[in-house]
């Protein structure tokens, strides 16, 4: 009812917050190592593609769970600071493909559109989510497997 979308936008909008604040320091801080440490920016693709390699691994092994309790704007704004999807997403998006591409001018409005980004998926996977969770519950190793060999698919792709 009216309770649970009250807290389902509080939520999200935490979330949303939590992203682009981390979307925001993970560009300030990579911009000041990428010009501080250039080898750097060319040794992190390769650690954002072992880590979605074994999220693949992680996802193989792993079961459809239901949420348990309700989670509050600052409790989800502050768990994306320790959600090492969203930090390896950043560092991923700017050292594999923004700082290669010399677009430091764009560094006030990045965050924003990564967020937009992230945002659309974050709400296109719960969205789908919620829509087939009948099919998902008989078919979750299929589906697991099927989304871990894309995030495989992804690190290949960073790596060459």
């Amino acid at each position: 009812g009216q309770k649970g979308w009250v807290q389902g936008r509080a939520t999200l909008a935490g979330i949303v917050a939590g992203f682009f604040s981390v979307m925001a320091v993970c560009a300030l801080g990579l911009y000041q190592l990428g010009g501080l440490l250039p080898a750097l920016t060319q040794v992190l693709p390769f650690a954002g593609a072992l880590y979605l390699f074994w999220l693949a691994l992680h996802l193989l092994r792993s079961t459809l769970q239901r949420m348990q309790s309700p989670v509050y704007l600052l409790e989800r704004f502050f768990l994306q600071f320790v959600n090492g999807k969203i930090i390896l997403y950043a560092i991923t998006i700017y050292t594999g493909y923004v700082l290669p591409a010399g677009s430091g001018a764009l560094l006030p409005i990045q965050p924003f559109v990564l967020t937009l980004f992230g945002t659309a998926g974050f709400l296109t996977w719960a969205t789908a989510g919620g829509l087939l969770q009948s099919f998902l519950r008989r078919h979750t190793r299929a589906f697991n497997g099927a989304m871990a060999a894309v995030l495989a698919l992804c690190a290949l792709d960073l790596l060459f």
